[in-house]
């Protein structure tokens, strides 16, 4: 019996469906494979930049020391925002500058490119925020606890490096290491990198605020404004 065209037709397509699939397959696999080699080589070369960094840092610091004389380190290029209070009370110069850090709720964290500009907006919301400059650590842990990127104007968790190469590949950030670089250096798709990311929504820290001194400047034994290399501690309770 002779088979009927339309069936024939049918297997036709369905060869050409499969045979499709199983080529898009090998090409993913490729895919995967040659990107896991890119980014371990750029992980690798991230690592030996930051140990570079700190070996150059110790060297300096002994021979000024050897010397007589001081080392001064740069200055910090990089700061770590948490909103520590609510809206009531708070003055509509205050309120537009933490909408422009997009620290719209209680315990959000941004991450702000320190400039003459910024410090003066950070010196106008001291009263409902704390910051400080975050180390490495700190950011990829931020990044690999709480990371969350927008794409398509969606909140979408960073489970694997295919959300951060869909939505900064553009700009050569392909991979986690590539994304944490670029925040920790500032480098010159900072901007993007950071509006890429969510604001990260923390917890309220281990213990919480005390009621007395959540008020006052953190100099003043409180917990609102700049704390400098303490505000590390503070992420590690509210991760």
């Amino acid at each position: 019996m002779k088979t009927p065209e339309s069936v024939l037709k049918k297997q036709a397509t369905q060869a050409k469906i499969a045979t499709m699939a199983k080529e898009k397959s090998v090409a993913a696999k490729q895919k995967k494979a040659a990107d896991k080699k890119l980014f371990l080589a750029n992980a690798e070369k991230y690592a030996a930049e930051y140990a570079a960094a700190e070996q150059a840092e110790i060297d300096n610091r002994r021979q000024a020391k050897a010397q007589g004389g001081f080392y001064v380190p740069a200055q910090p290029k990089v700061a770590l925002v948490i909103r520590i209070r609510g809206t009531i009370g708070v003055s509509p110069k205050a309120k537009k500058v933490m909408q422009l850090f997009r620290l719209r709720q209680i315990h959000n964290a941004t991450l702000v490119k320190l400039n003459e500009a910024t410090i003066r907006m950070l010196r106008l919301i001291e009263p409902y925020v704390t910051y400080g400059i975050p180390t490495r650590a700190t950011i990829e842990k931020l990044i690999y606890k709480r990371g969350f990127g927008k794409l398509n104007k969606q909140r979408v968790p960073i489970a694997d490096n295919s959300v951060i190469q869909e939505g900064l590949g553009k700009h050569g950030i392909n991979c986690c290491a590539d994304l944490v670089h670029e925040l920790v250096t500032v480098g010159p798709h900072f901007k993007e990198a950071n509006n890429f990311l969510w604001p990260f929504k923390l917890s309220s820290p281990l213990g919480g605020f005390s009621r007395k001194t959540k008020l006052l400047h953190y100099l003043e034994g409180g917990e609102a404004g700049d704390r400098a290399e303490e505000i590390n501690k503070l992420v590690k309770k509210m991760i």
